[in-house]
């Protein structure tokens, strides 16, 4: 829609009661139209997804409460073997390294006061997974004798 462009007062003026006028009619329209309530409104869908505008015949099934379980299994001790891995960077006068996992990529950071004595790089240990601040630690590291 353009916008007429009107160069003096009297067209601005007589622009402005049109616009008055045509939104009072359209007013009136929606108030003679009829009172929409919300019951109006509402959709209802049946079980094939379909819309109605009345709600479908509810279809009560019996449920056996005896056949409901509340309840999770038991969780099953399983020891967890401690993994494999190789030394991957280690600084003595900072106090932690990292361990590299051999059956994966992941790197695992270390403490030197969950490490062995005589630690180095490339050695390969065993070590446990624990959560920390950051991710996963390695704890209880020792060295596999060769």
């Amino acid at each position: 829609m353009v916008k007429r462009i009107t160069t003096g007062k009297r067209d601005r003026e007589k622009l402005k009661e049109q616009k008055r006028i045509e939104k009072s009619k359209k007013k009136e329209e929606r108030q003679n139209g009829g009172k929409s309530s919300f019951e109006d409104m509402l959709a209802y869908i049946d079980e094939n997804g379909q819309l109605h505008s009345t709600p479908p015949e509810k279809s009560k099934t019996e449920v056996d409460v005896a056949n409901i379980a509340i309840s999770t299994p038991k969780q099953v001790d399983a020891e967890n073997e401690p993994l494999k891995g190789r030394i991957e960077y280690f600084n003595s006068s900072k106090g932690f390294g990292f361990v590299k996992d051999l059956a994966g990529s992941d790197k695992y950071f270390f403490h030197i006061s969950s490490a062995p004595q005589g630690i180095k790089e490339g050695d390969k240990v065993t070590f446990e997974l624990e959560r920390g601040t950051r991710g996963m630690n390695a704890i209880q590291i020792s060295i596999i004798k060769k």
